[in-house]
């Protein structure tokens, strides 16, 4: 290996090819500056509650191919008037590998869903979660019906 090669030369923002226009750090000025649609009060049955359900079914169980949400491992989905949102879920068992992992990740999946203020999730063992617990859709991925 030759020592004597010089590095390349490192990207920098100021050679950039648009010159003209001034590059801020304003990426998050929208972002933090955005109000949730008038129309994303909670309540059971609202808009934001479908929201979070929505975000719930892109996780997905580790060991088996379906969501969380048709696996039946969330028991409820509350959404109050101030848009915080709490929800009870369960493991398929408590010696499940992800059991201190899964609720942090549906946490954070529901705090970040537009609109919504505050996240909880409760993690109950009772009642146990049982295959009957799983929506048709679940059951037909897995063959089971």
């Amino acid at each position: 290996m030759n020592s004597s090669a010089e590095k390349p030369p490192r990207a920098r923002v100021e050679d950039a090819i648009d010159t003209d226009t001034p590059r801020t750090r304003d990426y998050l000025d929208g972002f933090l500056a955005a109000k949730p649609a008038a129309d994303a009060e909670g309540g059971e049955g609202s808009d934001l509650q479908a929201d979070v359900i929505a975000a719930l079914r892109e996780i997905f169980d580790p060991e088996i191919p379906v969501n969380i949400y048709d696996l039946g491992l969330i028991y409820g989905v509350e959404v109050d008037e101030n848009r915080d949102a709490t929800v009870t879920m369960t493991l398929t068992t408590p010696h499940c590998p992800v059991a201190e992992s899964m609720p942090g990740e549906v946490e954070l999946r529901v705090s970040s869903v537009p609109g919504i203020r505050d996240a909880e999730v409760n993690l109950v063992w009772d009642p146990p979660w049982g295959p009957h617990k799983m929506s048709d859709e679940a059951r037909l991925e897995l063959g089971m019906l």
